[in-house]
């Protein structure tokens, strides 16, 4: 891929919550950088302390923050979500396209339980389909890792003739289910970090970058 028109496209990158109509002009000044991070916005009852951010490096988003879980002890049933937002403002003369989303974690159930992951992919507010199934129920039994590389089918976002702001998002949410498991145990499950250089990434975005 051409360093400039990376660089150029990772500077039009910004911050943006549900309620900003407008974006921040595109940057597409040449910049010889490896990393660059991006803020993203993050709401929902299971969103860890402190600041979520994006780092693109190459062709691929990384959001770093904590471990996002849910546990359940009996005879509860915990719901934790987390949805984050990203603005992406793409230059004329380009066209980009987000074609897959990267994410694991780990799932303990004990007999009498059960455990959901539940993801879902958005792009200008509306639902995105996969080609895979972004969701995982964990049945009783169940005790280890889990992973997903989820194929995004979504056309491409074309900026040939003008500028094309929009917003992309990722809706996850977790549930333990510990109704009916013995007293001394507990219901978890949670997305884990992604093993890389730059931190702990829950999810990874992979995206097509075409000059026009």
């Amino acid at each position: 891929m051409n360093m400039k028109v990376l660089s150029g496209l990772i500077s039009s990158l910004a911050l943006l919550s549900l309620n900003i109509v407008g974006l921040s002009p595109a940057q597409a000044q040449p910049q010889e950088l490896e990393f660059q991070k991006v803020p993203v916005t993050l709401f929902g009852n299971g969103c860890p302390a402190g600041t979520a951010e994006g780092i693109l490096n190459g062709d691929t988003l990384s959001v770093t923050f904590s471990e996002f879980e849910a546990l359940a002890s009996p005879p509860k049933v915990v719901s934790k979500s987390c949805n984050l937002r990203i603005g992406l403002n793409v230059p004329s003369g380009f066209n980009l396209q987000p074609i897959n989303i990267k994410y694991l974690g780990f799932a303990d159930v004990p007999q009498g339980g059960s455990a959901d992951v539940n993801v879902k992919v958005l792009f200008q507010g509306q639902v995105v389909s996969t080609i895979n199934d972004p969701n995982a129920t964990f049945k009783p039994g169940f005790s280890d890792v889990w992973s997903k590389d989820v194929g995004v089918v979504l056309g491409t976002i074309n900026a040939c003739k003008k500028p094309v702001s929009s917003i992309f998002g990722i809706n996850s949410n977790l549930t333990a289910r510990a109704k009916g498991i013995p007293a001394n145990q507990e219901t978890q499950i949670r997305i884990d970090t992604i093993d890389t250089a730059i931190g702990p990434v829950l999810f990874q975005i992979k995206f097509a970058f075409n000059p026009c």
